[in-house]
């Protein structure tokens, strides 16, 4: 009998069609003779499971099941392909763990501290194996000086919301005059924004997992520039504008460094699943800093972890299906 598998996409962000693209990679790469996959959407307007003749089936959100034609469907585990607000920050997390239904992702602390980015480099920053920039914090409800920002902070700087991914919202500041309009576009997509020094380097990124107990990092990846200033929502989504390098052309020692370093964090932080940490590794010393931890990473065709998993001979049906029954062992 197959078991019945909820595949989450969507979200209240502005990452949503982003959602759409994971779970769609993610579909077309899970096995339909084991499972029985229902992908449900979740918007602020309704959870809902599209049938293929275009008929929504609302989700019973007391028990988290799809009553069709007269059937009560309950899942043995949620595969999360949201990226943003509820499915990466631990909210979508924490109700089914009142369920007792098992997830792929990490858990509700782990991903709601990963989600904001200062809580998570404070408590990076306390492990002392990474670097981490120089920043401040912004509240939205309480008055800021960009005087007295730059006394705190050399430019040039990042401006970002505290918690967003996909780069929304973010800038990078080289003139003190686009600080303030930098500030102002971060505070549309949130309420708090955080301002760090600018780390000249190279960016790497690599993914780490853990199935059967088993923590793995895979290769990294360089992320080139082709036009952008830095690794924005457009150059992130837009074919052409950026290089990415698979495996990164590193040294056998900074590959063993960011591989080693990453693997670390993971069981630091208490991940669970696949995760994508991002770095620096600066230009003057080789010093790796840390940029951000994704917990919920890109999985269309095209994006990073699918190409990490390609160099290290993995295919998706493989590593997906392996993720998935490591997360139903979660509850025997």
């Amino acid at each position: 009998m197959k078991k019945n598998i909820a595949l989450l996409a969507g979200g209240y962000s502005g990452e949503y069609v982003i959602s759409l693209k994971t779970a769609l990679t993610i579909e077309q790469n899970l096995p339909t003779d084991i499972y029985a996959i229902y992908k449900i959407i979740i918007t602020k307007e309704g959870w809902w499971h599209e049938r293929q003749d275009g008929t929504k089936i609302s989700v019973d959100k007391n028990d988290f099941s799809l009553n069709i034609d007269g059937v009560k469907i309950l899942f043995k585990a949620a595969f999360i392909a949201m990226h943003g607000t509820p499915g990466e920050d631990g909210r979508l997390q924490g109700y089914l763990d009142m369920l007792d239904i098992p997830y792929t992702t990490c858990n509700t602390i782990v991903s709601a501290l990963t989600f904001n980015k200062n809580n998570c480099n404070k408590v990076v920053k306390d492990a002392g194996i990474v670097g981490i920039a120089n920043s401040i914090l912004l509240f939205k409800d309480q008055p800021y000086s960009i005087g007295n920002i730059l006394e705190q902070l050399k430019l040039p700087l990042f401006v970002k919301p505290n918690e967003s991914g996909s780069s929304l919202g973010v800038s990078k500041v080289i003139k003190v005059e686009d600080l303030l309009p930098a500030i102002q576009k971060a505070f549309v997509e949130d309420d708090q924004v955080l301002i760090e020094e600018f780390i000249e380097g190279r960016e790497l990124t690599i993914g780490v997992y853990n199935i059967d107990g088993i923590l793995n990092a895979l290769p990294p990846t360089e992320i080139i520039l082709n036009n952008s200033v830095f690794f924005d929502y457009e150059a992130k989504y837009t074919p052409g504008t950026t290089k990415e390098i698979t495996p990164a052309k590193l040294t056998d020692e900074i590959n063993q460094q960011i591989s080693n370093k990453a693997q670390y964090l993971y069981r630091y932080l208490n991940c669970r699943g696949v995760v994508r940490m991002d770095f620096i590794l600066q230009k003057t010393t080789n010093k790796l800093y840390f940029l951000e931890v994704n917990t919920m990473p890109g999985q269309s065709e095209n994006s990073i972890v699918p190409q990490q998993l390609r160099s290290a001979g993995i295919s998706l049906k493989e590593f997906y299906g392996s993720l998935l029954e490591d997360t139903l062992k979660q509850n025997k």
